[in-house]
């Protein structure tokens, strides 16, 4: 029940101030609201809605399975861009079947995004980097070589844009309705997540090293292959979400692409809403995916800037924080 007040509160609240300032601009917040809700929900929404809500609920997952256990995996969008360019190198230059090449590529963008992350964990393991610096940190110079490489040796030599050439047919996710089939496999890393939660011992121990630190400590969980494990898991599926998107449309590399949409922080801020939950940080993922094609539909049905989701967001994060605290206070005090 609590944990049911933790995501109500915010969003309510968020929600009612977004009501202000809509009247406050002479807007019905009523219209607008209804305009969110039929362009990201309505027939000519829905597709959009659906395609920015495979890899917002796909990093979404990704930084739940370390903050189930209070770890902040800050290095996101290293690990998306990292599995993005190793399956674009897979899709371009391995020869093969196309399936086999769609199926290497996929786990390359796996594997790679899993590799930077577990580096993460060993430095926070072995030299004492705190984990939010090292994973932060080292998102940098994964967007660096990925730009380096989209404009020199793997650019589109009949374009000027940092990007890379398109993948051949052959290595190539299909498409549903303009939505990419990759959409098929966040929901198997949801699932697999759900039952790993709920079933096993793992997931147990997940959840214990998130409760309480200590306890898990003195229970005999060691916190050191934990973090290698989970930053491993969760950098991997960042990878494979990174290796999705490229293999979709437009099939390419694109320098900036996956980092401008901010994927990464409003998968982080929907982790946080749920509470890391695998359930909940789906619907939260898929809210804040409706939020930002809904908002394109309210600018034109009231005028209203799109902007104003933007602030919602920020509006939802002010008040989780503090509503969190105030429960945790409650708590405490039972």
């Amino acid at each position: 029940m609590t944990r049911v007040r933790l995501i109500a509160v915010p969003v309510v609240a968020a929600l009612v101030l977004g009501a202000i300032l809509l009247l406050a601009t002479g807007t019905d917040p009523l219209a607008a609201y209804g305009a969110i809700l039929s362009g990201a929900f309505g027939p000519d929404g829905i597709g959009d809605t659906l395609a920015y809500a495979v890899p917002v609920a796909g990093m979404a997952t990704a930084l739940a399975i370390p903050l189930r256990a209070g770890m902040v995996n800050l290095g996101g969008e290293g690990q998306l861009v990292l599995g993005a360019i190793s399956a674009l190198a897979v899709g371009l230059y391995v020869p093969g079947p196309g399936l086999v090449k769609v199926v290497l590529a996929l786990l390359a963008g796996t594997l790679a995004g899993a590799a930077y992350a577990a580096l993460a964990a060993v430095c926070e393991n072995r030299l004492g980097v705190p984990l939010l610096i090292s994973t932060l940190l080292l998102s940098y110079p994964a967007m660096s070589l990925a730009g380096y490489l989209v404009r020199f040796p793997v650019k589109d030599a009949g374009s000027s844009l940092p990007q890379s050439p398109q993948l051949p047919e052959g290595a190539r996710l299909p498409e549903l309705d303009g939505v990419t089939t990759g959409i098929f496999l966040v929901v198997a890393v949801i699932a697999v997540y759900a039952v790993i939660d709920a079933r096993t011992p793992a997931g147990f121990e997940t959840k214990v090293t998130g409760w309480a630190p200590r306890f898990a400590i003195y229970a005999g969980i060691d916190r050191p292959k934990l973090t290698v494990r989970l930053l491993a898991v969760s950098g991997g599926t960042a990878g494979l979400v990174g290796a999705i998107a490229v293999l979709g449309f437009p099939y390419r590399f694109i320098d900036g692409a996956l980092i401008t949409p901010q994927y990464t922080w409003i998968g982080l801020l929907a982790a946080l809403l749920a509470g890391a939950s695998p359930l909940g940080t789906l619907l939260a993922a898929v809210f804040f995916a409706a939020l930002t094609s809904g908002g394109f539909a309210m600018e034109r049905a009231t005028q209203v800037p799109r902007e104003l989701t933007a602030v919602l967001q920020a509006v939802l994060i002010i008040f989780l924080a503090a509503t969190s605290g105030v429960f945790k206070r409650k708590a405490r005090r039972a």
